[in-house]
């Protein structure tokens, strides 16, 4: 009984140092900057970390735009931001990454309707909802977390370049995941349903696929005044974990909240990405605790980044003079 007891003991011990340190170094951005005239859109700005970052861009003044798939929840996290901020220049827009009609009804209103894009930040994804398709026939973890990000990104590119000045580019942010460690790049297969072991590997798939095409992004957009840069956030207690187990996901949740961060503190590192000014300076980096890190490091190839581009082109039905428009200045 008492060795029972002392391991019980040793674990607690070992539980809370873990939460001691890790409470301890999670960092924060701290730039003042203030966006006055800046426009930004945070896809997911209306819920978890989504919330609380779009919620800090207009606390500075940026006329922002948050992006969501349901109606309710849009509007609610529209006049929740605007009655914390008193920023009444919040506007919010249905989105669903996980169909290419809504990602282009999406840019074709934006282009239309806004003269300049500052700051796009793609934080919306998923956890581990189910191994399915979607309508268009791609693996419902994959299009939402990437390749729906993938067509956004680029078809607001245009804007993003007629907004971006020398000495001031504009950025594009991607929410990655420390569990991109676990993902691999199979061109012919990513994409597919029912082909993987595990949610979380398709999960971990997904986002060593937007590490891979910063990457490739980056190199394509050398000598234009637009950045893309990754932001890994940590474990962070948000309702990404519903998607788990009924039982586990308040436990795994939780956990998060405890030993490691709350909404508030993941999104340190995506708001540090967006304002800091040497941030703005680089591009194709993986930031984490509001400093540049690595990812792992087959996230680097370029022959695997260059085929994935490649392989997406064509699964988001994007022609070959739709890609060349995409990087052309309005």
């Amino acid at each position: 009984m008492y060795g029972a007891l002392l391991i019980v003991a040793i674990i607690v011990i070992i539980a809370l140092s873990v939460s001691v340190y890790q409470k301890t170094t999670n960092a924060i951005c701290l730039s003042r900057r203030r966006l006055e005239g800046k426009t930004v859109i945070v896809t997911g700005g209306t819920a978890g970390m989504g919330l609380v970052i779009a919620t800090d861009l207009a606390h500075r003044g940026a006329r922002t735009i948050i992006a969501c798939p349901f109606e309710e929840e849009g509007t609610n996290a529209r006049k929740q931001i605007i009655q914390e901020t008193g920023n009444q220049n919040v506007v919010f827009k249905l989105l669903d990454l996980a169909s290419l009609q809504s990602v282009r009804g999406f840019a074709s209103d934006i282009l239309k309707t806004e003269d300049r894009l500052d700051i796009l930040l793609n934080n919306a994804g998923v956890g581990i909802p189910g191994d399915f398709l979607t309508k268009d026939g791609m693996n419902f973890i994959m299009q939402v977390n990437y390749y729906g990000t993938f067509l956004l990104t680029l078809l607001l590119l245009p804007l993003l370049k007629k907004t971006g000045k020398p000495g001031e580019a504009s950025r594009i942010i991607t929410t990655a995941s420390f569990l991109h460690m676990v993902g691999f790049v199979d061109v012919n297969n990513i994409y597919k349903a029912n082909h993987y072991w595990s949610k979380i590997h398709i999960y971990g798939n997904s986002k060593i696929c937007l590490v891979l095409f910063a990457n490739e992004l980056t190199k394509r957009l050398k000598g234009s005044n637009v950045v893309i840069n990754n932001v890994d956030p940590g474990a962070v207690g948000t309702r990404i974990f519903d998607s788990t187990n009924i039982v586990f996901a308040p436990i795994l949740r939780l956990l998060c909240l405890m030993f490691y961060k709350n909404p508030w503190q993941g999104a340190q590192t995506a708001l540090h990405a967006a304002l800091d000014t040497k941030a703005g300076e680089v591009s194709g980096q993986y930031f984490k605790n509001c400093e540049i890190n690595r990812a792992v490091s087959r996230a680097y190839c370029d022959k695997i980044a260059k085929a994935l581009w490649e392989e997406s082109v064509r699964l988001v039905k994007l022609t070959d003079e739709e890609v060349e428009q995409c990087f052309k200045s309005l």
